[in-house]
């Protein structure tokens, strides 16, 4: 169904959905732990503790804004609704929904990424003056960030741009069949095949997508979609602005794919450890990818770098004296993730 025209509208930039304007009814926040988001994103960055903590707080940090409030009801910032059963699979009629369609809220779902990397060089810009040097109250973090779409202290602004940017991609590796192994038994909707994939998604190439015009990446992006990924059917908004009311006959995010928890259905066949593991390399990767298009970006008086810093260290202004090269790399994940829940539970 479609959401009210009495309800109020999320920001643009919230959800990125191209041209679409989606409408929800206002509700309260909902409040769930962020559990390992945190630890996914502390296992792919090297960042000082402060700063760290701001992104990657499992309450409060950049990382799990898009699972507060109305933003936890869009797909397409959780990389839902992409689910799709190839005919060989099915015994009955054709699958509910089409390869293409499944393809369109995924794409819908990188699409909201891009976007924010794009925003999140954009505000970088406030962090370093035109001749190097870090402008201390702008990337002070004495204070906490509000995650709230408005401008606010330079880095605040970058953190939840790239915050709510990253979400989705942990979120992709819980909620698809990416690296799974499927269940004993036939496959189906309730038991889906896996890819048993061992790397990084292509299509997640985010930087690259971002110096692209949005039709070619998504030309290029659909091509490296394996015919059988799929992500769970979820009762969320899509892309196009209307809410899914019932998964019935689909695979569903909650029965047959999630892997919220290690005591999630699809979690064994070591299915939770690989997602964990993956999603922590995809956001180094990231990170990386981010780190040069600041540099590439901002070259001048080595403005890309000061951001850099500013954006790594708790005192900038302290620890980035212009014309001191100070690059925080990312480490690779070490893959030991011990936690009882993987990113937000979305079963209910």
């Amino acid at each position: 169904m479609h959401a009210s025209v009495h309800a109020r509208r999320l920001s643009a930039t919230a959800f990125a959905c191209g041209a679409c304007l989606i409408l929800l009814p206002p509700g309260p926040a909902q409040a769930f732990s962020g559990g390992n988001h945190e630890k996914i994103t502390r296992a792919a960055l090297t960042w000082e503790p402060r700063s760290l903590t701001a992104m990657a707080d499992s309450r409060d940090g950049a990382i799990v804004a898009d699972d507060q409030g109305d933003y936890f009801k869009l797909g397409i910032l959780h990389c839902d609704n992409a689910d799709f059963l190839a005919s060989r699979f099915t015994s009955a009629s054709a699958y509910p929904r089409t390869r293409d369609e499944a393809n369109t809220e995924l794409l819908a779902c990188i699409r909201g990424s891009v976007a924010r990397l794009r925003a999140a060089v954009r505000y970088a810009d406030g962090l370093v003056d035109p001749q190097g040097r870090v402008i201390a109250r702008q990337s002070d973090l004495g204070s906490p960030c509000t995650w709230n779409e408005r401008a606010g202290r330079a880095k605040c602004n970058v953190l939840e741009q790239l915050g709510r940017g990253w979400h989705p991609i942990e979120d992709f590796y819980s909620h698809s069949n990416w690296s799974d192994q499927a269940g004993a038994g036939p496959i189906g909707t309730d038991n889906p095949p896996g890819l048993n994939r061992t790397g990084i998604a292509p299509f997640l190439d985010i930087r690259r997508y971002s110096s692209m015009k949005d039709a070619d990446w998504a030309e290029e992006a659909a091509g490296l979609i394996p015919e059988d990924l799929a992500t769970g059917c979820y009762p969320d908004f899509e892309s196009t602005g209307v809410k899914t009311a019932d998964c019935t006959g689909r695979v569903e995010h909650n029965r047959a794919l999630n892997k919220d928890t290690e005591a999630a259905r699809r979690s064994g066949h070591g299915n939770f450890q690989r997602a964990t593991e993956l999603a922590a390399q995809d956001i180094a990767r990231q990170w990386k990818d981010f780190t040069a298009e600041l540099i590439a970006t901002y070259p001048d008086n080595g403005r890309g770098e000061q951001m850099i810093c500013a954006l790594t260290h708790d005192t900038p202004a302290l620890s980035c004296p212009r014309g001191r090269r100070v690059l925080r790399e990312p480490t690779r994940a070490s893959g030991a993730f011990t936690g009882k829940k993987l990113l937000t539970d979305r079963s209910r």
